[in-house]
Order: structure tokens, then sequence, then C-alpha cells
């Protein structure tokens, strides 16, 4: 039997970086248990509300986040505040699949494109790895924007 599965990642701004993966993934943000959200209402704000009528301290309520495929396919990505920097390479980063099926300039020129969207809503570039047939297909590594360390 499979299981379902979410994605969490530690985080120093766990509301921007999901935000942020928001857009790059075409992913929403959940409104609060039990609550339908009307069209164009922010989830942050019913969040922060949901969380005062429970009781959670102001501080505490921007200590994570989660997004959702709208389609109900994809993984949850969950983003929960961490004190701690990171000490080291991710184990595990999402890459964003910008180009399946194309190869050589064709490939590279669609990385790019979507390099320059993502770059545009916060991320930085770190590198570009041209084609190395027959296995390297040529990709390009960023970071996103809650540290320098974070890659995919």
């Amino acid at each position: 039997m499979s299981r379902v599965f979410q994605v969490t990642f530690d985080a120093h701004d766990p509301v921007a970086l999901s935000l942020f993966w928001r857009d790059a993934l075409g992913y929403v943000l959940p409104g609060p248990p039990g609550t339908e959200l009307a069209e164009g209402e922010d989830p942050l704000a019913a969040w922060d509300a949901f969380l005062a009528r429970i009781g959670v301290p102001e501080e505490a309520r921007r200590t994570r986040s989660a997004i959702e495929n709208p389609a109900g396919t994809g993984p949850r990505v969950f983003f929960q505040r961490v004190p701690e920097g990171k000490a080291a390479k991710n184990k595990v980063h999402l890459d964003v699949r910008a180009a399946p099926g194309l190869k050589g300039e064709e490939r590279m020129a669609a990385l790019e494109a979507e390099c320059a969207r993502l770059v545009a809503l916060g991320a930085r570039r770190l590198a570009r790895h041209a084609p190395e047939p027959p296995l390297g297909a040529g990709h390009l590594v960023l970071a996103d924007p809650d540290t320098s360390d974070y890659q995919f």
C-alpha cells in the first residue's frame, strides 16, 4: 500500500519561503481547517485570525506554513521555522522540471527562461551545466530566497 507524504523544509522565514515556492510551483496556500476561503481572500490573514481565535500567541503564528497542489496531484510542502542555520549540503531538494522532453539548445533556452522567472521571484542563480551526452542533459542550479545554502 502506498502512503501519502509531504515534503518538509526547515526555514528561517517559513511564510516567505512558502510564498516563493507557491509561485514557483503553481501551488496554493490552503486555508485553516474548516474554513472555506472566498474568491480572492488572503489565506495568510485567514490563518492569522484562526490562530488568534484558538489562542496561539502572536509570536508563534508565522512559524509554519504549507502549500498544496491545487489539483491534489502533488505532495504537500511544509515549511517550519528552525533556530539553527544549515550545517551541510541538502540531501533532499526540489528539482523544478521546466524542460521535460527537450534536448540541446532548446532545453537550455527553456531552462534559462524558467531561471529568469524564478530569479524574478527571489531565487538566485548559482551555476549552469551544459549538456554532456549521453547522460547529462544540462541543467541550472539555483538557490531559493531563504538562504544561500538551499539549492534546487
